[in-house]
């Protein structure tokens, strides 16, 4: 095939995903929703063809930006979904005593992070292995600024539930956190890339139209994953509800499991086409930005809605909560963990989905605090495991927060 003809077959497929997802807009704006399983094969589709779009804006704009911002712009347009679904509960918690008491928005959110490593991060391992059959998947010596902030912000996170509130003062720390992050990670010098297939269409323009073709993506993206993110989640739930699952466990695993779609998606997407370092680089800056972000931004949602703004009170946390949020940190701890030597191996990328896999239905509390006090046992026994390379990880953070361009490494997972 010729280069022209490669060419025009790429435009044709961002064309083509193009149009799958204008359907999900165009039934957003005019409210129609036949039927849970019609909405649900509607709107995933379209989330699906925009998390395309966005693997490709993604690749086309490290020309331009660090590999670090791209991805982390990437992450913020992916996880809007979640942001969409967390503000609606947040904001009728502070609406509604009963709408607090029943603590959807905590629900929503730690699903919605327990899914993205629990799931999320061995899809990326499984379809690398897939396509290498190497059993380590190494990611760039950037990802370390990633991790250093993911353990800051865990760090913090794990002592909220000993309180009862997640509180403004939580939202003015994790909220500068990402900031910060955002920040360090827009100060690394972008590198040359090899672009394929449509990235490759789309970075073969000049600088003025490729810049512009990249910024009208993103933002035709971010719209066709807002616009139908949220009525995706409600036709899962309605069609849970049919089978007589639980509103709780509806909101913190179905409607996260729409939700996260899009992130995860790019970052399979990414490994599929062999740049499985690049598409776990995307899920590692989306769970910063969920933990520092997300988490941030729903004690403000709730003080708005209910029109209180006291720095000592927030979100009301009851026990469970504290629960959902304990385990969750506790997971968050364990995947830093496993990337402590900037890699993932086999077993541990089946340890990260079998410890969440035998855990998603249950309800006790008593087993909730087994699998903290497990994640947080592997996570020492690892920390332990890889101490010696350690500092290689936190020399690599240093070197970035001090503006220093890192020396190529000889050798990549892909």
């Amino acid at each position: 095939m010729t280069d022209a003809a490669g060419s025009s077959r790429h435009w044709l497929l961002i064309l083509l995903m193009a149009s799958l997802g204008l359907p999900g807009i165009i039934f957003r704006l005019f409210h129609f929703h036949p039927n849970p399983e019609f909405d649900a094969a509607i709107f995933g589709v379209s989330i699906l063809a925009a998390a395309f779009l966005l693997s490709w804006a993604a690749e086309t704009a490290e020309v331009d930006i660090s590999q670090g911002l791209a991805l982390a712009v990437i992450a913020f347009i992916a996880v809007l979904p979640e942001y969409a679904v967390d503000f609606v509960l947040a904001w009728k918690a502070g609406a509604d005593p009963e709408e607090a008491a029943r603590g959807l928005a905590v629900a929503n959110m730690t699903g919605g992070n327990r899914l993205l490593i629990g799931v999320g991060w061995p899809i990326v391992f499984a379809l690398f292995f897939y396509r290498s059959r190497i059993k380590e998947l190494v990611v760039d010596r950037q990802r370390a600024l990633e991790l250093v902030f993911l353990s800051v912000a865990t760090l913090y996170v794990i002592l909220i539930p000993l309180r009862h509130h997640i509180t403004l003062l939580d939202s003015m720390i994790l909220v500068s956190l990402f900031f910060c992050y955002l920040f360090f990670t827009s100060r690394q010098e972008s590198e040359e890339v090899e672009l394929v297939g449509p990235a490759q269409a789309m970075g073969s323009l000049p600088n003025a139209q490729r810049r512009s073709l990249v910024i009208l993506v993103l933002v035709y993206s971010a719209g066709v994953i807002f616009a139908s993110a949220e009525p995706f989640a409600e036709s899962l739930v309605e069609i849970g509800e049919e089978f007589g699952v639980s509103e709780f466990l509806l909101i913190q695993w179905l409607a996260p499991l729409a939700s996260e779609s899009p992130e995860v998606l790019v970052a399979g997407l990414l490994a599929w086409r062999g740049r499985a370092a690049v598409g776990m680089g995307a899920l590692i800056s989306s769970k910063v930005n969920q933990w520092t972000l997300l988490i941030g931004t729903l004690p403000i949602a709730f003080a708005v809605s209910a029109g209180e703004f006291h720095f000592t009170g927030g979100l009301p946390l009851d026990h469970r909560q504290r629960e959902e949020i304990f385990l969750t940190a506790a997971q968050s701890a364990f995947a830093i963990a496993v990337f402590a030597n900037l890699r993932m191996g086999r077993n541990e990328a089946i340890a990260l989905f079998v410890l969440f896999a035998t855990q998603l239905f249950i309800t006790s509390e008593q087993v909730r605090i087994y699998y903290a006090a497990a994640y947080s046992v592997l996570c020492i026994v690892l920390l332990f495991v890889h101490r010696k390379e350690l500092p290689v990880t936190l020399r690599a953070a240093w070197d970035i927060l001090r503006g220093r361009k890192l020396e190529p490494e000889s050798a990549h997972a892909d």
